[in-house]
């Protein structure tokens, strides 16, 4: 994204650098400092969120016409790009968190916190998805890398407030920071307790530079982005680590807990 619309002349390699060094500061300094740091952005994503989302009320961008005709070709569609994409990403990476639920402080709080943080969750695509689709319609949706950025650009305000970009920008920025520190804790930790490690931190660097370099190497630019976690992530990593190692290892659970 910061190649595309902001840094067209900066290597792709020096964003992703400048983005894993913050991650990898995090990681270092322990779980803890991440999540503390996640409940002071989650305050500061919403404002931005409820403050766009009046900005396009107020700007008269909303055409719920655009929404029509619903279910056009029958639920089928739906049902099928649920179970085929929108299982896998973005509610199915969420397995990544079972790798941090054993240093939960009040573990009997964990059910409830993660039933209210996927609802949280698909609320916050369902609204989205409607007002990028009430803004800009279905067909340009399509064709669009980045249907909210679009959607937001739009916001004009008395000829005074516009170009609001900016803070869609920062808002991924942060979101994109979080999301990769979590997986990227989680190989850390992961691989510190495969080979018996007593410090996990000292694999922050050595795993940041592989990240770097898989970063460039995987995908070099946005389409092969797309066609690589459209078409051979959901495959060769999502459909193994996300359903099949967690139905074998609930397999293994329930037989253990009947046999104590």
């Amino acid at each position: 994204m910061l190649a595309i619309l902001g840094y067209s002349n900066t290597p792709i390699a020096v964003n992703q650098a400048l983005l894993l060094l913050v991650v990898i500061y995090t990681i270092k300094k322990g779980i803890e400092v991440l999540a503390r740091t996640g409940e002071i952005f989650f305050i500061f994503i919403y404002l931005l969120a409820i403050i766009g989302f009046i900005l396009i009320v107020l700007s008269g961008l909303i055409n719920f016409d655009k929404l029509r005709p619903v279910l056009e070709h029958g639920i089928i569609p739906v049902v099928k790009m649920a179970m085929t994409q929108n299982i896998y990403f973005p509610f199915g990476e969420m397995v990544a968190f079972c790798m941090i639920f054993p240093y939960l402080k009040h573990p009997s709080k964990l059910k409830a916190t993660a039933i209210f943080a996927i609802g949280l969750s698909g609320i916050n695509l369902a609204i989205s998805t409607v007002v990028n689709i009430s803004v800009l319609g279905a067909a340009y949706i399509s064709r669009t890398q980045f249907p909210l950025l679009v959607t937001v650009q739009a916001i004009e305000l008395a000829q005074f407030l516009e170009r609001l970009d900016i803070f869609f920008m920062l808002a991924m920025i942060i979101l994109g920071f979080f999301k990769i520190s979590i997986f990227f804790y989680v190989v850390v930790i992961g691989t510190a307790d495969l080979f018996h490690l007593k410090e996990p931190s000292r694999l922050a660097f050595p795993i940041g530079y592989v990240v770097l370099i898989f970063s460039i190497v995987i995908a070099s630019n946005m389409s092969e982005h797309f066609e690589e976690g459209l078409e051979m992530i959901p495959v060769y990593l999502h459909l193994p680590f996300q359903v099949i190692i967690p139905f074998i290892l609930l397999v293994i659970a329930i037989f253990k807990n009947r046999k104590g």
